[in-house]
């Protein structure tokens, strides 16, 4: 089975691209490679540094199904360049979909965010509630997901909302929850977090994978949205999470940062997948693999975009 795979060379794309080549799939990476690519040759990779705004047909030969994951990431990224993110985020988003509708591609699945839910009172937030998306990055990836799903009687739609994704990655995030937290304690042997009890659901990268894998082989899974996050956790729990296993200060301050969500993910249970991977594995990764020498902008995305000056 041949895969296209836009943002292969992301924090999931990569990791997502080994993964599935090792279930013996056949694989397209396509990525505009901004920050850079990990990837290795393989007989059944082919690489393509493309944004994927530029996609031809050519590039879906013989593809039977797309997992789309290439955007403008995060609230503070978007708002970088909102027209930026409009364009990569929803409009190339539409224009990608009917490449697809021309070319015949059997199922569509869609990287979301368990963020479009806004700011929920529920303990149970399934997706049955209403999306009240608070900022710009939000909405985009609402809006995406409503025109993709105008596609599904062209081909099966599945949209994966996801928790706060954490653990190591050759293309390492530490702008992530998680993660930036594990490598507070690593590198300055103090965490700091602002508020502290804002909630936060979870899922650990491996696990992400394993749910795009899981869509891709299992053909009878109803078209529609799905959850995926098994850890609600506020910050304050995370940061001593984290001081159990790395020896560190944790220091409170204010915050104005209204974000606190839960994620139910019974649906995606029902369908047969089950978690595997943890939090505390998440943090041990890092603990392991983190090297501090080799930190750079390419480990913070906004830096990175800052200094790329991105705004085609």
């Amino acid at each position: 089975m041949k895969i296209l795979i836009t943002g292969a060379s992301g924090y999931i794309g990569c990791v997502l691209t080994d993964f599935l080549l090792e279930k013996k799939f056949k694989v397209i990476a396509l990525d505009t490679q901004w920050f850079g690519s990990n990837l290795k040759k393989h007989k059944n990779l082919k690489i393509i540094k493309k944004d994927y705004r530029n996609i031809n047909d050519l590039d879906l030969k013989k593809v039977e199904a797309v997992i789309h994951l290439a955007n403008i990431a995060n609230d503070l990224g978007a708002e970088l360049n909102p027209q930026l993110s409009w364009n990569i985020n929803v409009l190339g988003t539409i224009k990608f979909l009917d490449l697809c509708k021309k070319n015949n591609i059997k199922q569509f699945i869609y990287a979301s965010s368990g963020s479009v839910y806004g700011i929920k009172k529920e303990k149970k937030v399934t997706e049955d509630l209403s999306l009240m998306p608070i900022s710009l990055y939000n909405k985009t990836k609402m809006i995406a997901e409503k025109v993709l799903l105008s596609y599904s009687k062209y081909m099966k739609t599945h949209i994966i909302r996801p928790a706060t994704v954490c653990g190591y990655s050759k293309r390492l995030r530490l702008d992530v929850s998680v993660n930036m937290l594990t490598y507070q304690a690593l590198k300055f042997k103090k965490i700091t977090v602002l508020g502290g009890k804002q909630i936060r659901p979870n899922l650990h990268i491996k696990d992400m994978v394993r749910i795009y894998h899981h869509f891709l082989k299992n053909k009878n899974i109803p078209i529609g949205c799905y959850n995926a996050g098994f850890e609600n956790i506020s910050i304050i729990n995370l940061a001593k999470k984290i001081k159990k296993s790395i020896n560190c200060k944790i220091i409170i301050k204010k915050s104005n940062d209204p974000r606190s969500y839960r994620l139910n993910s019974d649906k995606l249970i029902k369908t047969g997948f089950k978690q595997k991977y943890f939090v505390k594995d998440g943090i041990e990764d890092i603990k392991k693999k983190l090297n501090l020498k080799k930190i750079n902008d390419n480990n913070f995305t906004i830096q990175k975009m800052k200094k790329l000056k991105v705004n085609n």
